[in-house]
């Protein structure tokens, strides 16, 4: 079997873990958490790492290089996903640099560093709308009030922790000091469009969007839809349909990306005025004065609107990731792997979605390689890549590494 048809494999058996029958979840702190963390932990052991799961859920494997106690360099992704998730986002780059620790294990003891591969625990943010806790606890910036965040059954942070045999008192031993690491790779399926339109099976990223996420909300008043008259009409609905609209248009215009992926209005009736919509939205650009002005606009624009129509308009962030340039070192690795795969100038592109390198490049350079996937679908059950550009990712990843040990050196 070829190394890339494990990977292809192996994806497909993590797949079938899933807390929905028909599609793929995979939650923080869940049964399932629990289940691909142990799958990934034996398949770490079974290239002769040493394995354990920190105090925020993450799951990691050490070789050690020429000396024991070597800082590390750290490859790596996560697990979770999104509701009705393909099997590639994260995964894949999990399992590649545990392919990659396969291959380069005969050779560890050549290395100038330790060789680490960790499964992030919530890159995501599914459960509880927080995105990457895993990765910021390992950074350091585990925020307190995560603890009372709460998942649509009411079982905070702090109770799905304990339930999983985490003690919240240590979560801070997840973090780790910049001295005890080199920098950290992360390969990832591209998630766009632009590497199938170039023909291009691997892409460098130069940086990582900053995204913003709200809890938004649109407040009038529920009324008999027969018996209300248009002029006394307060309809939250109607305001949250310009907010979306206006999302659209005022992130095409200023070069950005705002969406809203989740909208609900109450009280639901089908003969009632809808009185309140709930909605959420996340923005992203870029640069994050971009990104930051057009969450601005959408407010201004919202608020005026909602005005003239007698309507209250809230917005609350509850997610904020400032944006990140990959290392320049590290990327002149990556490029230098890609290279020894045929590709002699790859390209370029910064990632339009979120990972978890954005926190980690708190305590640690930074960089990562994109895999083509087909028609650029990402977070739907549609996801794909092929066998050979799985192959060609895998001989790249590997290559970085020892152009990384070989500089080093």
């Amino acid at each position: 079997m070829s190394a890339a048809q494990r990977v292809l494999d192996r994806c497909d058996e993590l797949a079938a873990v899933s807390a929905i029958e028909h599609g793929i979840e995979r939650v923080h702190l869940s049964p399932e958490h629990a289940r691909v963390n142990a799958m990934a932990a034996g398949w770490m052991t079974e290239v002769g790492m040493r394995t354990w799961r920190d105090q925020a859920g993450n799951q990691w494997g050490r070789l050690e290089g020429r000396e024991p106690g070597l800082p590390a360099l750290v490859l790596g992704s996560h697990l979770d996903t999104v509701t009705d998730a393909g099997r590639y986002d994260g995964i894949l780059g999990v399992l590649s640099a545990i392919e990659v620790a396969r291959r380069l294990a005969p050779r560890a003891g050549d290395l100038p560093f330790a060789l680490e591969v960790v499964a992030f625990s919530d890159e995501e943010g599914t459960r509880f709308s927080t995105a990457l806790m895993g990765s910021s606890a390992v950074a350091g910036n585990w925020h307190e009030e995560w603890w009372d965040r709460a998942d649509r059954d009411g079982t905070t942070v702090r109770r799905a922790a304990e339930a999983f045999g985490l003690d919240p008192a240590r979560v801070h031993e997840a973090a780790r000091e910049p001295a005890e690491l080199v920098g950290y790779l992360e390969l990832h399926i591209e998630q766009g469009p632009l590497l199938e339109a170039a023909d291009r099976p691997l892409g460098v990223v130069t940086s990582i969007a900053g995204a913003r996420r709200f809890t938004g909300r649109v407040v009038g008043q529920a009324r008999h839809a027969g018996g209300t008259p248009y002029p006394r009409r307060r309809d939250a609905l109607v305001g949250a349909s310009e907010v979306v609209l206006a999302v659209e248009r005022l992130a095409v215009q200023r070069g950005g990306i705002a969406t809203v992926g989740r909208l609900q209005a109450f009280p639901g009736g089908v003969n009632v005025v809808p009185g309140l919509v709930e909605f959420s939205l996340d923005v992203r650009a870029e640069h994050d004065e971009d990104r930051d002005g057009l969450v601005e606009a959408i407010r201004a624009h919202a608020e005026e609107f909602c005005t003239g129509r007698g309507l209250g308009f809230e917005l609350t962030e509850v997610h904020s990731a400032p944006g990140v340039y990959c290392d320049a070192g590290l990327t002149g690795s990556v490029t230098a792997g890609i290279a020894a795969t045929g590709d002699t100038a790859p390209l370029r592109i910064w990632s339009r979605a979120g990972h978890d390198a954005m926190a980690i490049a708190a305590i640690t350079p930074v960089a990562m390689l994109f895999v083509r996937c087909e028609d650029g679908v990402s977070h739907a059950p549609a996801e794909n890549v092929t066998h050979d550009d799985v192959a060609a990712g895998l001989d790249a990843f590997e290559a970085t590494v020892l152009d990384l040990a070989a500089r080093r050196s």
